[in-house]
């Protein structure tokens, strides 16, 4: 199974490499933006470097969105995570479209409200993980299996 990774870089780039244990025996690439936090990727991994994009910057998205559609092409992914921010949407949205199976991990931040990716993401994603065991009983369709550490 090859996976995406898909995050924005600071804490949601921390989240993912909270998820190592898991990730690190698959074939994967990266999505995420160039950043202090990220630019050490490139040494050991495949990374797809896209524009910064944060919340509500919707020309970015779009941009985004097309490179979604040419990098899951070329990657050929059979499955795609992401740990958010904004960058989640256009990439979990183009995998959808290619028949992809996806999953979104929400935010340790996030204990009472989604996220606007969350939001956005809810119902089109296959798996949609919380880190506050509250959240699964105002979002249903979430599932807690505990804080990535």
């Amino acid at each position: 199974m090859k996976l995406l990774l898909v995050c924005n870089p600071g804490g949601h780039f921390s989240t993912m490499m909270g998820l190592k244990n898991f990730w690190s025996c698959y074939p994967r690439e990266w999505v995420t933006y160039p950043h202090f936090d990220t630019q050490a990727l490139h040494e050991k991994e495949k990374v797809y470097w896209v524009e910064m994009q944060e919340a509500r910057m919707l020309w970015k998205a779009m941009k985004n969105f097309g490179k979604a559609l040419t990098i899951l092409r070329q990657s050929k992914p059979d499955l795609v995570i992401s740990t958010g921010a904004s960058l989640a949407v256009p990439f979990l949205l183009a995998s959808k479209l290619y028949g992809i199976k996806t999953v979104f991990i929400e935010s340790i931040s996030r204990s009472s409200a989604l996220s606007l990716s969350g939001r956005i993401l809810y119902n089109l994603v296959d798996e949609f993980y919380v880190q506050w065991p509250e959240c699964v009983e105002r979002y249903p369709k979430a599932q807690y299996r505990g804080v990535v550490a």
